[in-house]
Parts: structure tokens; sequence; C-alpha cells
């Protein structure tokens, strides 16, 4: 039901490849909790909120697909020890969507620089009127549980990037997302959400690098359902 990603799957790496991005960082000294019980937890929490969680992506799925297929994509971006990964999303954006920016960027000096500086647009054309509510609630990100399950995310972390934002992200400073696997939420989705620039998310990242623990995650996933029913994101 969900495979409707291939299309929108850029360079992706053959089944069963693992492909790196770029050198990857010095590892932080071993901790338990971020060494091994971390990974124990994204598992045991996906089996928690499985029952809930499938019945509500297939809900979204059919109302996406109202609009247009595919209802769920594919997008590459960079993991853990620059791994490369397919990261799923219920899509929100029209189909030409690339087109649409390029030729946005292209025309308007001032949308080029906003989008330069936050990797978003306040108002974005491109979004769809399904695409709206997904993102403003986060509910987009759900399908990342398979992601979550196979091991390239985690529930908390960074927030993954792709392969063409690394230069930038370094510049910014980031040190630790080589360290730990992308999360679906973290402090940056937040504390910092949409009204931060793209480089702030490597201060955010390398905050939780140091801080990351049980007790952390779990407050930063309770946080995360408040963030969901204001709907700050875009």
């Amino acid at each position: 039901m969900f495979v409707d990603a291939d299309t929108y799957a850029t360079g992706a790496p053959s089944k069963g490849a693992r492909k790196t991005f770029g050198p990857t960082y010095a590892h932080k000294p071993w901790r338990i909790y971020a060494g091994g019980l971390k990974r124990v937890f994204d598992i045991a929490f996906a089996l928690a909120i499985s029952p809930i969680a499938l019945p509500l992506i297939a809900v979204l799925w059919a109302l996406v697909r109202i609009e247009g297929k595919p209802a769920i994509y594919a997008h590459l971006r960079v993991g853990k020890d620059g791994h490369l990964f397919q990261c799923y999303k219920l899509r929100t954006m029209k189909l030409d969507a690339d087109a649409i920016l390029a030729r946005l960027c292209a025309e308007d000096p001032e949308i080029a620089a906003e989008w330069h500086t936050y990797q978003k647009l306040e108002n974005d054309p491109r979004i769809t009127q399904m695409g709206h509510f997904l993102r403003a609630t986060s509910l987009d990100e759900l399908p990342q549980l398979w992601n979550v399950i196979t091991g390239d995310m985690s529930f908390v972390g960074p927030r993954p990037y792709t392969p063409d934002q690394e230069t930038m992200y370094e510049n910014a400073g980031g040190r630790a997302y080589r360290d730990m696997r992308p999360g679906i939420t973290g402090i940056w989705q937040v504390e910092g959400r949409s009204a931060t620039t793209f480089i702030d998310r490597a201060r955010f990242d390398n905050d939780y690098g140091v801080r990351q623990s049980l007790a952390l995650d779990l407050s930063l996933i309770v946080r995360t359902v408040g963030v969901v029913f204001a709907k700050t994101g875009r």
C-alpha cells in the first residue's frame, strides 16, 4: 500500500547497497544509552505505538491519494556515519515541486535568498491542500516509523538532511550529526521548528549529541505531541 515512492527516490542506492557521503566525524565516548539502549528503546516504542500509528498512516495515505499519487515518497538523506538512506514521508507537495522551486528562485531573488537561508518557503505554492495540514501537524513524518524499525533513524535525534545540504551544514559547525541516527523529532523540532535558519540546526544537533539520554528523549517525545496540536510546522 505504501510503495508509491520510486518515482521520487532520486539517486537511490541499489537494494542492499550501503553508500556513504563524505568523511565521518570522530566518535564521542561510548555511553550506555547512546551506545545500545537507545536502539532498544526505539524498537520497543515502535512496537508499542504501531497499533495506533499504522491505521492513522493508512487513513492519511488514502486522503493524500485523492490529490494524486504517489501518496508516500522517498528522498535520499544522510544518516549515521554518512550512510545514505531513503527517508519516507507522506507527500505534501505537487508532483512538479522541483520545477516550481527552480522557476521561483530564478524569477525572484528574495525567494532564492529565503530558500538558501531556511531551506523552506513561508508561502510555498508547491504545497498541496492536504499537505498544509500534514506539515502543520508534522503527521507527514509518520512513515518514518519504518526508517526507525530498519535502523536508519531514531525517534529522537537530528533532523536528516540531504546530500546537497552537507556543505552548508558543515560550514555551520555541525559536528555531532554523524555519530547519531537522525530522528523523527528532536530539540530543533520542539524548540526551533520553522522559526530558525537551516544552519541553526547544527547548534541544536551538537547540543543533543552531548545531552542525549532516555529522560531527554522521553521529554522531547512528550513535547512533540504538544507541537503537533499547536500546528507550528510549515
